[in-house]
């Protein structure tokens, strides 16, 4: 009979290997992945197999700097459209992607679609979370990097809070 968490490993290196991405494996059954993406360039994520299960652990963004009640609130609204992922905080208020998959669902298609999941929802929340979390602190970069002229380049999904801006009438 086959060890269910030895199997998991086995499908979890099987697949990382065949996707084109970075990753590595620091103990057996513990794993980093670097998802690439668009808005947020890398998302970095750990997959750690126990006895019992599998627990998907990714970084999105650092505690919010403002609009906390606003930040949350959409994560949890999100929450609720995330398939088999969900946003979480940790005890220093930063957000991540989790998940939880018992051993015995491990499977490479699983992991594929969870590394998917995560990306994808990564992807698709970061200008949100940063837009609603952190509108002043893009303002004075704004306005910091034109002072020093600076490039804005990597700004431009934020142009609606550029100080500099007026208004279109």
């Amino acid at each position: 009979m086959s060890d269910p968490r030895d199997n998991a490993i086995t499908e979890i290196r099987a697949e990382l290997s065949e996707l084109d991405l970075d990753w590595a494996e620091s103990a057996p059954g513990l794993f980093s992945v670097r998802l690439p993406g668009t808005r947020k360039l890398v998302t970095e994520c750990a997959l750690e197999v126990g006895g019992h299960g599998l627990n998907l652990r990714a970084f999105v963004a650092r505690k919010p700097d403002e609009n906390h009640v606003g930040v949350y609130r959409w994560l949890l609204e999100r929450n609720l459209k995330l398939p088999g992922i969900c946003f979480a905080l940790d005890a220093l208020g930063d957000i991540y992607l989790t998940a939880r998959v018992p051993v015995e669902l491990i499977t490479r298609a699983e992991i594929d679609r969870l590394l998917g999941a995560v990306a994808e929802a990564a992807d698709d929340s970061f200008n949100v979370i940063l837009e609603l979390g952190f509108a002043e602190s893009i303002r004075k970069e704004w306005a910091w990097r034109r002072s020093r002229g600076e490039s804005t380049a990597n700004l431009a999904a934020f142009t609606h809070l550029d100080p500099g801006e007026r208004p279109k009438s």
